[in-house]
């Protein structure tokens, strides 16, 4: 049989909200995709000849969603390609890696992964069959046909997926030397950086001191104090604002802000340049320079994105074989309320300050995020994010947070993915769930149909536009 996806996936199987949910759905299903925060590699929309590469490099090496589901049944990730930071022997026939990857196809049955590798299958690509041991070789000479195709190269896709503005996520001290490459033609134009000075925080980090370095040669500074720090990244900050960022992005354990006297701030920042930092110093550093990135983001008016809750890189075994951002980035309870007041006592009821909240603990969205959402004029909330990526998570998100942030505070959706070609699957998921939604609320006499139909073409593109400050946003 040939294996097609249902029309009508993720709507509800009551049929009259199904019927309306559909009804909306095809209002809004192919409205320009915003992805205003991403992970997507710059160095694919460089150079016009560039491919995505085998089949395998599609669709699992770069994917810790993937090879994080097939870690967790037993299959080493050597065998599935991914490098080693040691160099060690890792698998590089890619039909090998492939043929293991279809092989255990079924463990993605009823999960967020399996729903968008199937979508990027049969609606991108043209696979007509479900992927198992049997025809794993047929389909990889059917996708690498496809891969190797003009229509298939990077930019050609920025059309034909209908992406309108896709962001980076980039070092304060990246060069962006491939972003501004792919910028010099009309569609790369639509390619954003965005500024993520973590790696700049964490004062314990052995990789400190480098990332440092690295921010001293990017700035042409010397960098000896915390005035000189704090001016580096500024400049930085410049740099990327030049070249079109619209945001910054900011990943942090905990919420936690804090204001830090002069001297007690220069103490710190000299123990770490001394690396005798004291143990709780990176907590306290990084809670007082998220209020000055707070401040930074009133003076440039870039987008600040805070993402809070998740313990990076769990596992150590992966970490010191594979390195970071290998799938064990794993959720904590984190709160918002205390943490953040400090911040929004000085920026929060400022109009130049668009501060979008982030979690992976799920507990603060009703508790707390909606709340802040719902009152400070700088608060906005973000999507359901990583683990609540999900037609449920995101079912879960509009029950709990919409009656009390409303909609017009919260930033539409973004897709926060290093695979390209998942980035059409993920927003339609986005958009199929969200008119389920509003079809519910339409049914249920909350909204009638016209508002139903106004509020779908926000969640599903106006609102990414208006939260990030892009040109043309209506309403902004």
């Amino acid at each position: 049989m040939t294996w097609t996806l249902n029309p009508d996936r993720y709507f509800s199987p009551e049929p009259t909200r199904r019927r309306l949910a559909r009804t909306l759905y095809q209002a809004v299903k192919d409205l320009p995709i915003v992805s205003p925060h991403g992970h997507v590699d710059p160095r694919l929309f460089a150079d016009p000849a560039a491919t995505l590469g085998s089949p395998a490099e599609l669709l699992i090496i770069p994917d810790h969603y993937v090879f994080r589901m097939l870690y967790s049944q037993g299959v080493p990730l050597e065998q599935l390609g991914v490098p080693r930071i040691d160099g060690g022997a890792t698998e590089t026939d890619h039909r090998k890696i492939w043929q293991l990857f279809c092989e255990h196809y079924h463990l993605f049955q009823g999960t967020p992964s399996g729903g968008w590798i199937d979508h990027e299958l049969v609606e991108i690509l043209g696979v007509t069959e479900k992927p198992g041991a049997a025809n794993a070789q047929r389909l990889y000479d059917h996708i690498s046909e496809r891969l190797t195709a003009p229509a298939f190269r990077p930019r050609a896709l920025l059309d034909s997926l209908n992406i309108e503005i896709l962001c980076t996520t980039d070092a304060a001290a990246d060069d962006l030397v491939p972003l501004q490459t792919a910028r010099q033609d009309p569609v790369g134009r639509r390619i954003f950086p965005t500024y993520r000075p973590d790696a700049l925080l964490n004062l314990h980090d052995p990789a400190w001191p480098v990332e440092l370095a690295r921010l001293e040669q990017a700035s042409a500074m010397r960098i000896d104090s915390f005035s000189t720090f704090l001016e580096a990244l500024w400049q930085r900050r410049v740099f990327f604002k030049q070249l079109g960022a619209h945001a910054a992005d900011h990943g942090v354990l905990t919420a936690a802000t804090e204001h830090l006297s002069q001297a007690e701030r220069e103490r710190i920042f000299q123990r770490a340049l001394g690396q005798s930092a004291e143990p709780s110093d990176t907590a306290r550093f990084t809670a007082h320079m998220l209020i000055e990135f707070a401040r930074m983001s009133v003076e440039d008016g870039l987008v600040m994105q805070l993402h809070a809750g998740a313990y990076r890189n769990h596992n150590p075994h992966i970490l010191h074989r594979f390195g970071r951002d290998k799938g064990f980035d794993i959720p904590i309870p984190v709160e918002f309320t205390r943490p953040l007041l400090r911040l929004l006592e000085a920026y929060g009821n400022d109009p130049r300050l668009t501060l979008i909240l982030f979690s992976v603990d799920e507990d603060p969205y009703s508790r707390e995020l909606s709340t802040l959402a719902g009152a400070y004029p700088a608060v906005k909330l973000g999507p359901p994010w990583w683990f609540h990526d999900s037609p449920n998570g995101m079912l879960r998100y509009f029950d709990q947070v919409m009656e009390t942030a409303g909609l017009y505070n919260t930033a539409g959706f973004n897709d926060d993915t290093r695979a390209f070609l998942s980035i059409p699957a993920r927003h339609d998921v986005w958009r199929r769930v969200a008119c389920d939604w509003l079809a519910g609320m339409v049914l249920a006499g909350r909204m009638d149909e016209t508002d139903g139909a106004s509020l779908a073409r926000l969640l599903a593109y106006d609102l990414a536009k208006i939260a990030y400050r892009f040109e043309g946003a209506p309403h902004a």
